[in-house]
């Protein structure tokens, strides 16, 4: 049996909560199609200390804030618990426990994939995530097996690690953090890669209160594909590590990391080595290198020549009625977080309501296969 909706949204993260929003607000049909066990569980596999770079008042998906403090910065646990409490909330239909394996245009509609389920809709959103694959370079197949490597999607705590020096690759955001909590942990630790800027202020601090909301208007109305400031952001944030955000050159220094600017370029007796050549003796290597979009589960040409998926303002206009959300810098710089999602999600519901007329049967329809 195949069953039908009018939409079905891919992803139960903030992203797809929040198309879901906008949808039921219309008395729209559509399910939303989470491979999680529990929604939210994306951000519980985060590492343990992970704490958001900007407060509560700025993370809210449409319809509820944060029930936090408004410049309370959220663990990666209370944004976990938001998300699913939002769900739950708005009465969401969410399914859980299914990854969607394949997606198709088959004449008018878009037949998925889903172990042994089979799903037709007239609309898809693809709202699966705005970095999935994790990106760990061919070099790191040459170490010697005896170091302990992990990406930093599978980082948890210092206690993930073996007793020795550690080596973190990549100097944005995540990687800074990472490698501050490994030398505090008593880790000799060095971290490879260039630092592109700092926050120029402690973003906990009075300064936060003054500066924060200029940059969240910055990122929402400058920082877009319509104007040439925010096409020309658009290229470097897809392409780079961001800022370091909470913890600086300073923090580091402090902690003992040794900051090297050279990459891992080589592997020499299965131990890296830096493009100055200096070999470096670890027992642990954390690879904050990132993350790419996958959409090779999609049987659509779908991707424009950097790689992303190609749309405006989350509609692809090559497949009507297929959409993205929460993609980095969809529309904004904004796109990507939780507190500008809601902007696209909205604008995609209403592309969806105004181009598909409202069945007869608002319910699901479950029609025989091959009809």
């Amino acid at each position: 049996m195949i069953e039908r909706f009018e939409t079905v949204i891919i992803g139960g993260g903030q992203a797809g909560l929040a198309v879901g929003y906008h949808l039921a607000r219309q008395d729209r049909s559509f399910v939303i199609i989470e491979a999680n066990e529990r929604i939210g569980d994306n951000w519980r596999r985060h590492y343990d200390s992970l704490r958001l770079y900007s407060p509560a008042r700025f993370n809210a998906l449409p319809g509820w804030p944060l029930p936090l403090d408004a410049w309370a910065y959220p663990t990666k646990d209370e944004i976990a618990d938001y998300l699913e409490g939002y769900a739950r909330r708005f009465e969401l239909p969410v399914i859980t426990g299914v990854r969607v394996e394949r997606l198709r245009r088959s004449g008018e509609v878009y037949e998925l994939r889903a172990g042994a389920q089979r799903l037709v809709a007239d609309n898809v959103v693809v709202a699966s995530g705005t970095f999935e694959e994790p990106v760990v370079p061919e070099l790191a197949a040459g170490l010697d097996p005896a170091i302990r490597q992990l990406h930093s999607s599978e980082y948890r705590r210092p206690g993930d690690l073996q007793p020795g020096p550690v080596l973190v690759v990549g100097a944005a955001h995540s990687g800074a953090d990472i490698a501050h909590e490994l030398a505090l942990a008593g880790h000799p630790t060095v971290l490879s890669g260039r630092i592109n800027g700092q926050m120029p202020f402690d973003i906990e601090g009075r300064a936060a209160h003054l500066a924060l909301p200029i940059l969240w208007r910055v990122a929402n109305h400058v920082l877009t594909m319509r104007t040439p400031i925010g096409r020309k952001a658009r290229v470097k944030v897809r392409a780079h590590g961001g800022p370091l955000l909470r913890i600086k050159r300073t923090h580091l220094r402090e902690a003992g990391v040794e900051h090297v600017e050279a990459r891992v370029e080589d592997v020499r007796d299965g131990l890296p080595v830096l493009a100055d050549g200096r070999v470096l003796d670890v027992a642990n290597v954390v690879w904050c290198t990132g993350f790419s979009k996958d959409v090779s589960w999609i049987d659509l040409d779908v991707t424009g020549e950097d790689g992303w998926p190609e749309q405006v303002n989350g509609v692809v206009e090559s497949s009507p009625g297929l959409y993205f959300v929460g993609l980095p810098f969809l529309y904004s710089f904004a796109s990507m977080l939780i507190g500008g999602v809601g902007r696209d999600a909205g604008r995609v519901a209403d592309h969806i309501v105004s181009h598909t007329p409202i069945r007869a049967a608002r319910e699901r329809e479950v029609v025989a296969t091959g009809r």
